[in-house]
C-alpha cells in the first residue's frame, strides 16, 4: 500500500508539476549528473527515476551507514559526491570545519515548501548550507512475541533474560548518548568522567549482544531473528509494516531528536545540478512520497497534508509536544571531546 502510494505521488508530480532547472530540458537530453550519497533505505527509488526523466540529470546513487562513515569519507577526499544527508550536529562540524558550499536558493525556489519550523536552526542558524529533508526521533524497537512485558526504559538493553537477542547501534554517537541517557547525563556532555562512565556500561552490555547493526536491523527485526534493538522512529514504522508483532517506545529517560538534510560538500563538480536536485526533493509530492516509503516524518506541512491518514496521523512519526519534550538534540561536540569518543568507542569494540 505506502509503495502504492508513494508511486502514485510521484507519477502527480511529473504530471503535474515543472521542476524549475537551470539550463536543464527534458529526459531526451543529456544534462550531465549528480552523486547522491545518502543513508541506506532513506529514500523512495521511484523518484530518482523520475527525477532523471524529468530533468535529463543522471543520478549516480550510493550509500552510507551513518554519519561518522560520511564524515571519514569527505574527509578523505576518497568520494565525489554533490549532494549529502547529514545530521544535524554533522551539519554544525561540516559547516565549521569549511567542507559545504554555500546554497544559491535562486536554484531551489521549493524551499518555500519547507515549514519555518525547519529553517535557520541552530546547526545553520544563517540557513545557508542546508534544507531539511526528514526528522524524527530514536527508540526502542521490540518483538512483543518475544518480549513479555511492555519496554518503556532503555535498561531493556541490559536486560539479561534477552542475552543474544539485543542489537545496538553500530555507530559511537547513537550509542553512547543511551548509555548516557540511561545514567541521566546529557547527551551533548563534554565531561570526561561521563563519558567514560557512559562506555563502561555499552561494556557490560557486550555480553548480552547479538550484534552491533545498522541496515542489517531490518532483516533481523522483521524476520523475529532479535527481541531489542535501538533505532530510528522512522525505520520502525517501516519495519512494523512488515512484521506487526513489532513496536516502538521513546524510553522515558528521554531520546535524541534529529533532523537531517540535504546539503552540497564542498567543491562539488556539479553544484547546479545538485541545487536542481534538492529542489525537486523539496515538492510537496516528492517529500510525501519519500516520507511514505521510508516512515520518516514531513518537515513540510503541505507535504504531510498528501501523507495517507493512518501514517499522517501517527504517534511514532509525529510525537506529541510531552513526548518531544523529552527529547534533546545533538550538537556538535568539541574536538578534544570528539577524540575521545573516537579512542572510548575503539575501547569498546576490542574489549
Amino acid at each position: 500500500m505506502k509503495k502504492l502510494l508513494s508511486v502514485a505521488l510521484v507519477c502527480a508530480l511529473s504530471l503535474g508539476t515543472a521542476v524549475l532547472v537551470s539550463g536543464c530540458g527534458g529526459s531526451s537530453a543529456s544534462n550531465g549528473e549528480v552523486n547522491v550519497y545518502n543513508w541506506g533505505e532513506y529514500i523512495d527509488e521511484d523518484v530518482l527515476d523520475a527525477f532523471e526523466e524529468e530533468t535529463g540529470i543522471k543520478v549516480n546513487y550510493t550509500t552510507y551507514s551513518d554519519n561518522e562513515s560520511l564524515y571519514s569519507v569527505l574527509k578523505s577526499g576518497s568520494g565525489e559526491y554533490d549532494v549529502i544527508f547529514p545530521s544535524d550536529y554533522m551539519i554544525a562540524r561540516l559547516i565549521e570545519e569549511d567542507m559545504l558550499e554555500e546554497l544559491d536558493f535562486d536554484n531551489i525556489p521549493n524551499y518555500d515548501n519547507i515549514d519555518s519550523d525547519y529553517k535557520n536552526l541552530e546547526y545553520d542558524p544563517d540557513g545557508l548550507y542546508s534544507v531539511a529533508y526528514t526528522w524524527g526521533t530514536v527508540g526502542i524497537i521490540y518483538n512483543t512475541t518475544m518480549v513479555d512485558y511492555e519496554i518503556t526504559s532503555w535498561d531493556a538493553l541490559w536486560d539479561e533474560d534477552y542475552s543474544g537477542q539485543i542489537l545496538m547501534f553500530d555507530n559511537s554517537r547513537d550509542a553512547i548518548a543511551i548509555a548516557l541517557q540511561r545514567l541521566g547525563y546529557s547527551i551533548n556532555t563534554t565531561s570526561e568522567e561521563e563519558i567514560v562512565e557512559a562506555v563502561d556500561l555499552l561494556v557490560e552490555q557486550k555480553p548480552l549482544l547479538q550484534a552491533y547493526v545498522m541496515d542489517q536491523i531490518f532483516d533481523k527485526m522483521e524476520a523475529g531473528e532479535a527481541a531489542i534493538a535501538p533505532y530510528y522512529a522512522g525505520d520502525a514504522i517501516t519495519m512494523i509494516e512488515e512484521n506487526p508483532d513489532l513496536a516502538f517506545c521513546l524510553p522515558e529517560e528521554g531520546s535524541n531528536l534529529f533532523v537531517d538534510a540535504m546539503c552540497i560538500p564542498k567543491g562539488a563538480a556539479n553544484k547546479e545540478n545538485a541545487e536542481a536536485f534538492i529542489n525537486y526533493m523539496c515538492s510537496p509530492e516528492v517529500i510525501a512520497a519519500n516520507c511514505t516509503v521510508t516512515g520518516y516524518s514531513s518537515p513540510s506541512t503541505a507535504a504531510r497534508e498528501l501523507l495517507d491518514e493512518e501514517l499522517a496521523n501517527s504517534t511514532i512519526a509525529y510525537p506529541d509536544s510531552e513526548t518531544l519534550s523529552r527529547c534533546t538534540v545533538f550538537t556538535n561536540l568539541p574536538e578534544d571531546t570528539l577524540a575521545l569518543y573516537d579512542s572510548e568507542w575503539l575501547r569498546l569494540k576490542s574489549e
